[in-house]
């Protein structure tokens, strides 16, 4: 046997044992209050060692997968901080009176029933779902068309995608700002009247604002692929005899199914998590009587608006937990079947 090999016996247990010891220890101290200033570093010298451990095991199967692991940590912990553990915090405190710093009792199902309760509430998902609708059909129609005008050949043609994706590059709360000074002034000199004036007519001035934003870069997506497509196919087409509709629905869109399934995805999920340019453009006002025999005053607040609104304005934190739960079962289940489906029509084609 190597004497590397009886140091790294002798070695790597010792270095996990330790390193768990100081981080299982640390925690118990920040846990219970401890005034120990020097848990933060031990719990990050206990983390070190156990990795040290973990590398100097004495195992060539694993060796590999070991180091994988271990590089890759930095990234697994960062989003396990960011997005598994509030993830599933997030989920306990929707069953509580949490008020943002700290809960008292558990409610069970009690922020969850008062949610479906609430006509708003129920009008800000029936608005989202049409908004995703419409956004998602018209920005990928746009898209597609705009990708199909910048890949013929003609001059400025690389100005002209600049030109298409710049205002992408806009932030959503500029963007929305900008947009509600041309709808109250340049819209009213020519039609004498504002888009943001009526509730049907803001929700149109939203969808026409997202699409201005986000058309171009689904376009750039649609450019790839088009520009990647075999110009010997597309040359055989051509000597057939195909002309340029039936190359268009019979070979390039075929082709680039898999561009299609990418950016329904892209605006499936960005339509449903629209957030800065509705409270920009409108801050989710609007009027719309009788509904489920209610007045509402948020006729053109969508669903995470309205959850940012219930958690913040209202300081109902826990009940804008149990909404953002419920928009996240929504966003995922939704999300799976549309890849299913467009992998589905894939093969198909």
């Amino acid at each position: 046997m190597k004497p590397d090999s009886v140091a790294h016996k002798v070695l790597s247990p010792v270095f996990l044992l330790v390193g768990v010891a100081l981080m299982v220890v640390s925690l118990i101290m920040d846990f219970t209050g401890s005034s120990f200033s020097g848990r933060g570093a031990m719990l990050v010298l206990g983390l070190i060692m156990a990795l040290t451990g973990l590398y100097l095991l004495p195992t060539l199967k694993y060796h590999r997968a070991i180091v994988y692991v271990i590089f890759l940590f930095p990234l697994l912990f960062a989003f396990a901080i960011t997005v598994l553990i509030p993830l599933v915090l997030g989920v306990g405190y929707s069953f509580t009176d949490w008020t943002g710093i700290r809960f008292t009792t558990w409610v069970g199902l009690r922020n969850y029933v008062t949610m479906f309760n609430d006509p708003s509430f129920i009008w800000s998902i029936l608005l989202t779902l049409l908004f995703v609708i419409l956004n998602m059909i018209l920005v990928n129609v746009i898209g597609f068309a705009l990708a199909l005008l910048c890949t013929v050949k003609m001059k400025l043609v690389n100005f002209f995608r600049a030109a298409f994706f710049l205002p992408n590059l806009i932030g959503g709360i500029v963007l929305g700002y900008i947009w509600q000074f041309v709808f109250n002034n340049v819209f009213i000199d020519l039609t004498k009247t504002s888009l943001l004036s009526q509730t049907k007519t803001a929700n149109m001035a939203i969808i026409l604002v997202y699409i201005w934003q986000y058309a171009g870069y689904i376009m750039l997506i649609y450019v790839t692929g088009l520009t990647q497509m075999p110009k010997d196919v597309l040359e055989a087409a051509q000597i057939d005899g195909a002309n340029a509709v039936k190359t268009l629905f019979h070979i390039k869109i075929p082709m680039i199914a898999s561009t299609f399934t990418i950016c329904t995805f892209l605006t499936l999920t960005s339509a449903f998590k629209q957030f800065d340019v509705n409270m920009a453009l409108t801050n989710g006002n609007g009027s719309v009587p009788g509904f489920m025999g209610s007045y509402l005053s948020n006729g053109t607040q969508m669903l995470a608006l309205n959850i940012y609104n219930t958690a913040i304005a209202k300081n109902n934190y826990a009940q804008g937990q149990a909404k953002a739960v419920f928009f996240f079962i929504i966003l995922a289940a939704v999300s799976l079947i549309q890849v299913r489906l467009s992998n589905k029509k894939e093969v198909e084609l």
